[in-house]
């Protein structure tokens, strides 16, 4: 398959739960259903490795797919945060936490790009925080939803989203260097 098809099985499957994001929104601000709305934010997260399963195992993988998938990914993540925090489901510190890293890694890759960096795959490290953020959110918010066991469901939140938190700082801080040497990497293989 050509590197830059961009009508794939996969780069559907990752449109569709983009499209996912007004429903989750509209059951969090408009139904003022916070279980619902967890549930869905909990089933996004979990299927976030579909798209990429597909791609390998359907030799679908794009250029296109590469980019837009994992923006997807943290666009809903970063929306999702901001409307969990909108809504007072989450404390500010810990959903500031996690967008200012959000945000700050993003711009710097975003910027070393248009520099000329080298892409480089996300680390195991990457990976795992972001699993962990992943059940951690929609548990915080899941928590916040009355129904037996929402102490219960917020502690593990927080048993998820502590370390998460952690690891994502850590992940961050060892990302500088590697981006700094890929970009050297890709601006001399650019110039000769």
């Amino acid at each position: 398959m050509p590197k830059r098809e961009i009508f794939t099985v996969p780069n559907l499957i990752t449109l569709l739960r983009l499209c996912c994001l007004p429903l989750f929104l509209w059951l969090l601000f408009t139904v003022k259903d916070r279980g619902a709305a967890a549930w869905l934010l909990g089933g996004l997260g979990a299927t976030d490795w579909v798209d990429g399963w597909v791609a390998r195992r359907f030799n679908q993988q794009s250029d296109f797919g590469a980019i837009f998938d994992p923006s997807v990914d943290r666009g809903l993540f970063i929306v999702a945060v901001i409307a969990i925090l909108i809504d007072q489901s989450m404390p500010i510190w810990f959903g500031g936490a996690i967008l200012a890293r959000e945000v700050f890694v993003a711009s710097v890759m975003a910027i070393a790009t248009a520099f000329g960096m080298k892409r480089f795959a996300v680390n195991k490290w990457g990976k795992r925080y972001t699993f962990l953020l992943m059940f951690a959110v929609p548990l915080i918010l899941l928590g916040q939803a009355e129904g037996a066991g929402s102490q219960w469901v917020t502690g593990l939140g927080w048993f998820f989203g502590v370390p998460a938190l952690v690891i994502s700082y850590t992940t961050a801080f060892n990302y500088m260097p590697l981006i700094m040497t890929n970009l050297r990497l890709g601006r001399a293989s650019g110039s000769g």
